[in-house]
């Protein structure tokens, strides 16, 4: 049987065009069920706490409750990996952080590529972290700190909740820019108690756990780690204004199966940014030590290739290995 040729190219482009229409009415229809959040991390901390935020947001301005479960371990990569494994529908979505960009460098032998098959949907904040020290330390400054690491080789120790975390590759970058040598010390319960004491001497841990040890004296700032201030310890110089070249960041932002719809990731990030852009939203995020963040998509999946890249040379220059 022949068909004209008019009556073929018509009906050749109706059948181009059918796999695009699922697509196309699931971002339409989009909510259609109840959403869930996966959070690596256990309830209580910064990252539940943003992801309990941006549950709300999209609750409220979406039409469906979209409800946050906590599944921690193994660095967040259990998480990762059950977001990854979901019905790419936007109804699963992950808290992704900057634990996330560590792991594809730490980790050899995960089940899934983080950059490849979680589709950046949102950036929601940037947290600096703070580095402390035990007031027993003569160090009052960057500067100072340095000098004395330097003159006391082997005599200091660089403490953090464990082998290849964040607060550990922070420590590192410091160590690569500035040729100081210390111990690594992994601790898997609080450490806080040592450091005040001075069995250890240094950290570079988050604003969240450490600012009222700060505001009491129980611990000295001596810079956060970003190339500009914090607003919540504006008093704090940057590490950038010592280190050329040191930035470490964490952040937490919101991703999805990567197979998601186009239209239901880019709805997904207009709504998260309005969640976000309200002002007393904004306020929690800072008295949580956090700062506000926007991105598009491709914006905020460039910074995370970035990160990737970044925590990869450190990691490889201190020779960290997953534990």
């Amino acid at each position: 049987m022949k068909f004209p040729r008019r009556k073929f190219l018509h009906l050749a482009m109706g059948a181009a065009a059918l796999p695009a229409i699922p697509r196309i009415a699931r971002a339409e229809t989009y909510p259609s069920k109840p959403g869930r959040i996966v959070v690596g991390f256990p309830p209580g901390n910064a990252p539940d706490l943003i992801s309990r935020l941006a549950g709300q947001g999209l609750s409220d301005r979406l039409g469906q409750q979209f409800t946050v479960e906590n599944r921690p371990g193994a660095g967040t990569n259990i998480a990762t990996e059950a977001v990854v494994r979901a019905p790419a529908d936007g109804h699963t979505l992950l808290l992704a952080g900057s634990s996330n960009t560590v792991n594809a460098t730490l980790y050899g032998n995960l089940n899934f590529n983080f950059i490849r098959d979680i589709a950046p949907v949102a950036i929601i904040a940037g947290f600096p972290f703070v580095m402390v020290v035990t007031p027993s330390l003569p160090a009052k400054t960057v500067p100072e700190f340095v000098a004395y690491a330097k003159a006391n080789p082997g005599r200091i120790n660089m403490v953090s909740p464990g082998t290849g975390t964040t607060t550990h590759v922070f420590g590192e970058l410091f160590r690569m820019l500035t040729g100081v040598e210390w111990v690594h010390v992994p601790y898997r319960a609080s450490f806080f108690p040592d450091l005040i004491a001075g069995q250890v001497q240094v950290s570079f841990t988050t604003i969240t756990g450490s600012l009222e040890l700060i505001r009491s004296g129980k611990l000295r700032a001596l810079a956060v780690t970003t190339a500009t201030r914090a607003q919540v310890l504006p008093d704090i110089p940057a590490m950038g204004e010592f280190v050329p070249g040191y930035e470490g960041s964490g952040w937490n932002g919101i991703g999805a199966p990567r197979e998601t719809p186009t239209g239901i990731i880019e709805r997904l990030n207009k709504e998260i940014n309005a969640v976000f852009a309200d002002r007393a939203t904004r306020a929690r995020l800072v008295d949580l030590g956090v700062e506000p963040l926007s991105m598009t998509p491709a914006e905020f999946g460039k910074f995370i290739a970035d990160d990737t890249q970044k925590w990869a040379s450190v990691i490889r220059f201190a020779g960290i290995k997953a534990e």
